[in-house]
């Protein structure tokens, strides 16, 4: 099989199962835990816990971003460090951005979480319900699986969600493109994004960075608004 009809045969046979049986709490939970370690193994250029065969620091270019920041230092961090037994988790049930998030972005930005939110809606929705060449596609669990991912990373767990679609669905290549754009956008090379899903049309891809982008950005909303939250009660 292609790269293409594997990922559509995956997506087929995990629609089925759900279907079937539903995974339990504690199992999800599990791979919930298992996907949050892993994630901090992803590196740009490379997956630690799995060698791969391409290597992309040599295309990397190094920009003085100084003259456009306060703190040049400033940047990315794991939310917390390789090798901690116990990682934190943000369960995403305690503090939505549905929920909790949207309204006290309103109460103080007018307005503001209606312009939020509705950016969100219309990039998670987007599609053309199309994969490459295959048309009358339903992409709703991929485009689930990429943006529960970033999440992921961010350590935010939804406790309806089997995490065992993450592994089954994004590849070692896409897992590496992932963590570099959402994580070290300067870093992303054209190599990166050409080596997955290489049957996908550019705007197929397109839409990936955008659900990318949007989902890291209520990530860091809802680690904010939660901080704010707290700091008000």
């Amino acid at each position: 099989l292609s790269e293409l009809e594997a990922l559509m045969e995956r997506m087929k046979r995990l629609q089925e199962d759900k279907e079937d049986e539903e995974a339990s709490q504690e199992e999800m939970a599990t791979r919930f835990e298992k996907e949050k370690k892993e994630s901090l193994l992803v590196i740009s250029g490379g997956i630690r816990a799995f060698p791969v065969k391409f290597s992309f620091d040599d295309e990397i270019v190094s920009t003085d971003v100084s003259r456009y920041v306060e703190d040049p230092g400033f940047g990315y961090k794991d939310f917390a460090r390789r090798g901690e037994d116990h990682l934190p988790t943000f369960r995403a049930q305690d503090y939505t951005w549905e929920n909790h998030g949207f309204s006290l972005v309103n109460r103080l930005y007018s307005d503001i979480g209606h312009l939020l939110d509705e950016k969100f809606r219309m990039v998670y929705n987007l599609t053309y319900n199309t994969m490459a060449t295959h048309e009358d596609v339903d992409t709703t669990t991929l485009r689930r699986a990429l943006f529960n991912y970033v999440h992921c990373m961010y350590g935010i767990r939804y406790d309806d969600y089997d995490y065992g679609e993450v592994n089954q669905l994004l590849e070692r290549s896409l897992k590496v493109y992932i963590k570099t754009v959402t994580c070290y956008p300067e870093r992303t090379t054209k190599r990166m994004y050409d080596s997955y899903w290489r049957q996908f049309k550019h705007s197929e891809k397109v839409h990936v960075n955008l659900l990318l982008m949007e989902a890291r950005m209520q990530a860091e909303l809802l680690y904010a608004l939660r901080a704010i939250t707290r700091h008000l009660t």
